[in-house]
Parts: C-alpha cells; structure tokens; sequence
C-alpha cells in the first residue's frame, strides 16, 4: 500500500511542480521578520482519506493522495492558517502533518456535538519557524444576558459551531484569531442572530483586551451572501471592518461573477473605531486562490466533483507587514 510520503507517479509531480509555479504567481513569498501572511479556507468535509494516489469509481471518500498533496502545497504558503470542516476523522489532516515539514504544528477545537454542528471541528495551522502559540486557546460562549434579550436580531440559543479564538506570537506581535463556521440555516434571515452575537461578543472582547495591545482578527466561513446585505451589516454592525480588495475577490468555485457570494471573511477593528485595539500589523494586500485550474487538471473533474476532492471554497488570505 503507498505512504503519503512516497514520492508521487510522475504525471501527479509534474502537475504539483505547475501548481507551485501558480502559487509563486499568486500568494506573495513569506519574508522573514518583514511580513506575515494569515489565512482562512473552508476544506469540504476534510477528515477521512482513501489511501491511494489514484480513487476508483466505487471509492469513498474521494479525496486521495493526489488531493491532499495539492491541498497541502496550498495550505504551506501560509504562516498561519484557520481550517473550517475539520471532521472527527482526522486522517487527511494527521496526514497532512506529514507532509507539511517538522516545523509546523496545529490546534484545533473539540468536534462540535448535534446536529447542527455536523461533527466539525475548526483549526489553526501555523509554520513554527514564523509563528508561535502566545498562550491562549477558548472557545467563545454567549453570556446569558445577551440571549435574554428580546428582540428580532437577537441570539436564542449558544452558537451551533463553537468560535473558537487562539493567540500567537510573530516577532514581537501578538495576535488573537477567532474563527468561525456560521450554520447556513434554509433562509438568510437565520444567519442574523448569529452574526450580530459574534460582532457584539468581538466588539466587547475587543474594549477588555484594549489595554495589552493585542490584535484582533475575525476569520472563517460567516455564510454571509454578498457584500451590503443585511448578513453583511449585521457582521461589520459593531465595527469589524473587511479591507477594500478583499470585497470583489471569488469565494467560492461556484461563483457567478455577476452575482458573487461572500461566505469567507477575514476583517478587524480599524483605528476609527474607539476603545479597540486597531491592528498594529500594517495590512498590505489581500486576495484568494483560485485552484481549479492547477489542481487535478489531468482528470476532467466536474466543479462539484472537484469540491469534494479539494474543496467547494478557495483559500482566502491576508499580507500583513510587521513593525520594525
């Protein structure tokens, strides 16, 4: 039986070497102790693996050895990076360990029990030689008196999928991710109440941190249908802003460019906003990568049945520059 770390068939090198040369093009290199490059991508359904370079028809799951090279390349251009769809099968991600070099290590949450949580978990990867864990690891709980409050945009109940909120440390820069998987629901209107509890919690954790000079940034699969609508008013209602390049950038490989979704978020308090602390990393530029056409070529995939071989979302990223 092949390893993950056997050396792949030749075709699949070849393809990997034209992956790499498009992520060259893409994503900015990383620039020791000059930038730092954070990440968000929802990975469908990433938890167990068919052990083979090359899936047959009657194979289950269909992500394979091929997948997850090319998931893993994707994933290793990034300093720090939040997973959403972590499964309790943690194959394709232990595997992806490996793969990954000696100095990368994760963190992730507990797998999110009920239904509604669909048995995902949500992870930080992060490259050890430009990141570190600060201390902070915890998952964010509603308080009582925010769901006792009675009103239409209100939060009933504690979030489906726990955020989950991790420090690092780059340089002399600490940083607190938080990241989500807001439940999608059968209407829009559902999301509501979720995205203003997560903006209110974040705007309050943000005037307690105020003091110690942390960043604060928010990332992850918000389900949020499109820039200015009431989902995107409710995320940015207590200030979370979304840099400007980040607003016309594809989410999804099943995007319609003249109706465009905007489901992954990265966004954070600005300097306008009083009483929170404002980023001290200094934003450069932002974007997605869009892997459908370097990934897999050799197999004419259809776009659904490559979303669950890679993923249904592109990899949404942000460049930051560091203080001197």
């Amino acid at each position: 039986m092949p390893r993950i770390t056997d050396s792949p068939p030749a075709a699949i090198a070849q393809e990997l070497a034209e992956l790499d040369l498009a992520l060259d093009d893409a994503i900015p290199p990383k620039a020791l102790d000059r930038n730092l490059l954070i990440a968000t991508w929802n990975i469908r359904a990433f938890g167990n693996l068919t052990k083979k370079w090359q899936v047959d028809e009657n194979d289950s799951p269909k992500r394979d050895f091929h997948a997850l090279h090319a998931i893993t390349r994707i994933v290793s251009r990034f300093d720090v990076i939040a997973v959403q769809e972590v499964s309790g099968n943690l194959r394709a991600l232990r595997y992806m360990m490996e793969l990954l070099s000696p100095h990368w290590s994760f963190i992730l949450s507990d797998v999110t029990r009920g239904a509604p949580g669909n048995g995902e978990r949500l992870a930080f990867l992060f490259d050890t030689r430009r990141v570190h864990l600060s201390g902070l690891a915890c998952e964010l709980v509603v308080p009582q008196e925010q769901l006792d409050r009675i009103d239409a945009d209100a939060l009933h109940q504690q979030f489906a999928r726990t955020p989950y909120a991790v420090s690092f440390l780059a340089g002399d820069e600490t940083f607190i991710l938080v990241t989500l998987h807001v439940i999608y629901g059968e209407r829009a209107e559902e999301r509501v109440p979720e995205l203003k509890a997560i903006a209110d919690w974040l705007a309050g954790w943000a005037r307690e941190i105020n003091t110690w000079g942390h960043n604060l940034i928010a990332l992850g699969d918000f389900n949020i249908d499109r820039h200015g609508d009431a989902l995107y008013e409710a995320f940015t209602s207590t200030g979370l802003s979304v840099p400007n390049d980040l607003h016309e950038i594809p989410r999804t490989i099943f995007s319609d460019p003249e109706d465009p979704t905007f489901y992954d978020q990265i966004a954070w308090f600005t300097e306008e906003e009083r009483d929170r602390p404002a980023l001290s990393l200094e934003y450069v530029k932002g974007g997605s990568f869009e892997f459908p056409d370097h990934t897999l070529t050799g197999l004419d995939l259809s776009l659904f049945e490559l979303s669950w071989r890679i993923s249904d979302h592109y990899p949404l990223w942000t460049e930051f520059w560091m203080r001197e």
